[in-house]
């Protein structure tokens, strides 16, 4: 992993080449003295480009953190890491704020799509906030909904839809912008195991046609199934990494 500095920012594998994420002794605490809650013990990581990497772990073992580390929804306490080839801790608020917005594309359990927007007005949200060309706007928005099987309920507001398809207008949206990562935080959770399925296996599908990376937190056995490789948390640390041809 090569790094170097410019104007204070650490950039890591600046050709593109190495991983999508590289984590080194992530640590993470709430709270302070004997009631200090240790989310994160030293986790270190990696997460290649164009691989659906799977999360799991039981509630409590610190998913969610760890996410919102890599996110740069939250700071860590100690550790490195770096997104895309940029170390976060020298981004700045704003660097983050465009990391996020650029090149980072989440997915919610809750879904998280506005009530009172059709499904194409939230898929074209973060686009908006690009400020990007109207005409650009629509043809991506178009596409996107085509490439999740909505091209048939645009027009559609979230009340109007099913759980599953919501969440597909979800994916969607987070792929608006064109990231290189997405996010995904338990995005099966509020679904029944047959759509939940077809929800992984879409994300899966979505990986190889739009050459993005997937960081998914799942604790579904069946699901871990469609992964390119695991990562299994426990307690704050990682016990065990999978990779293809060992399941």
């Amino acid at each position: 992993m090569s790094e170097s500095t410019e104007a204070g920012t650490a950039v890591l594998d600046q050709d593109g080449g190495g991983p999508m994420v590289v984590a080194r002794d992530l640590r993470r605490s709430y709270g302070t003295g004997a009631a200090a809650v240790h989310a994160l013990r030293g986790v270190s990581f990696e997460v290649p480009r164009g691989e659906l990497v799977a999360l799991k772990g039981r509630s409590g073992s610190g998913k969610t953190t760890l996410l919102n580390l890599v996110g740069g929804l939250d700071e860590p306490d100690g550790g490195r890491i770096a997104v895309d080839g940029q170390d976060l801790s020298g981004l700045g608020e704003n660097g983050l704020l465009e990391l996020r917005r650029d090149r980072i594309g989440f997915i919610f359990q809750s879904f998280g799509l506005i009530p009172i927007l059709s499904a194409a007005e939230n898929v074209g949200v973060p686009m908006r906030l690009r400020k990007a060309d109207p005409r650009e706007r629509e043809e991506r928005v178009e596409l996107l909904l085509a490439l999740v099987g909505l091209a048939d309920h645009a027009e559609q507001r979230p009340g109007e839809l099913s759980g599953g398809q919501q969440q597909r207008v979800a994916i969607a949206r987070a792929l608006a912008n064109r990231p290189a990562l997405l996010i995904a935080d338990e995005p099966t959770g509020q679904l029944d195991a047959e759509t939940g399925l077809a929800v992984m296996e879409l994300l899966r599908a979505v990986v190889r046609s739009e050459h993005v990376t997937a960081l998914v937190a799942t604790h579904d056995a069946t699901l871990l199934g469609l992964a390119d490789r695991v990562l299994e948390l426990r307690d704050g640390e990682i016990t065990e990494i999978t990779e293809p041809g060992e399941r």
